[in-house]
């Protein structure tokens, strides 16, 4: 039997389609369509499996024109359209403040220069955001609190990928203190991390590479609870054999389909306007898709809304 947490509870729209309002913005006719989704965030992931639906995940926060990457505007825009999980970039300024930021210097994504770790917090609440074409937004970099008091109050999840300026202990440590562990997920790269993230915290849910019994056997000889567990199989090509064989016992297959533009899954599946490679994919039991597409990919695809309607948020 499964260990569930039901410390958080989040507002959800329990129909095949559309986005939730963000908890406290509902009135009238749109009121009696919220419900409490009671599920916590591994039941919830055992319900996509087991109703083959499945939820994209937005690469990078899902930026789009005038929204950039790791910006809760940006999370909010595609909370608006339907997406549910955001993968998100966790750096560390000079002074210890988390914040989001995928790169290591500043030119890339801000009006700033030089490295987030020599940057301090008073500068880095400063800059301004830009989107993917150089625009400026307005938005100015997040603290990652402010990011999970958001997915708190939306219900939505959050992929939290570490970058080197910081710490698996240090991200949980926010994480506990924003009392956000139902909306979190904590991304790891090989074995080790994924000890590490169950060491601080075994019922932290994560992501980590697994294709089978064997793979979750040993994350699990070295702490790593497979109830908590997304079993991540890459981005290369599609393996449904590795899926069925995450999926009994009991654990859910990850794929992506983000990379470089010209040579990424996302492009090669979108080049004819058709999302029934995506569907395929659920139909082969993914549950959990990391795309660089996201906005593409929801008005294409059948398989999140089967998700949203059986399972909620």
């Amino acid at each position: 039997m499964k260990r569930y947490a039901f410390s958080v509870l989040s507002l959800a729209l329990i129909t095949g389609c559309g986005a939730a309002p963000t908890a406290g913005m509902e009135t009238g006719s749109d009121a009696a369509n919220i419900s409490l989704a009671v599920l916590p965030l591994p039941e919830y992931f055992d319900c996509l499996r087991e109703n083959k639906g499945m939820v994209i995940a937005a690469h990078r926060g899902g930026p789009d024109t005038g929204f950039p990457e790791n910006a809760i505007e940006t999370f909010q825009h595609g909370f608006d359209k339907g997406i549910r999980v955001f993968e998100i970039d966790i750096a560390e300024t000079r002074d210890g403040v988390l914040t989001l930021m995928h790169d290591d210097r500043l030119n890339r994504t801000t009006t700033g220069h030089g490295y987030v770790s020599d940057t301090d917090w008073e500068t880095m609440s400063g800059l301004e955001l830009e989107d993917n074409d150089g625009r400026r937004t307005g938005f100015h970099p997040p603290k990652l609190t402010d990011a999970l008091l958001w997915a708190k109050r939306t219900g939505a999840v959050l992929e939290l990928d570490k970058k080197p300026t910081t710490s698996f202990r240090n991200i949980a440590a926010a994480v506990k203190a924003a009392n956000a562990a139902e909306n979190v997920i904590f991304i790891s790269y090989n074995d080790d991390q994924a000890a590490e993230i169950a060491a601080i915290d075994p019922d932290l849910m994560m992501t980590a590479s697994a294709y089978g019994d064997r793979d979750v056997a040993k994350l699990e000889a070295r702490g790593v609870d497979r109830t908590r567990l997304i079993g991540w199989t890459g981005v290369d090509e599609p393996k449904p054999y590795a899926w069925q064989r995450l999926m009994k016992v009991g654990v859910e297959p990850a794929f992506g389909t983000l990379g470089r533009k010209g040579k990424r899954l996302d492009d090669v599946y979108l080049a004819d306007g058709d999302g029934s490679e995506y569907d395929a994919l659920a139909a082969d039991g993914l549950v959990l898709l990391a795309t660089d597409e996201p906005y593409r990919v929801a008005d294409l695809i059948r398989a999140d809304d089967v998700g949203r309607a059986a399972c909620g948020r």
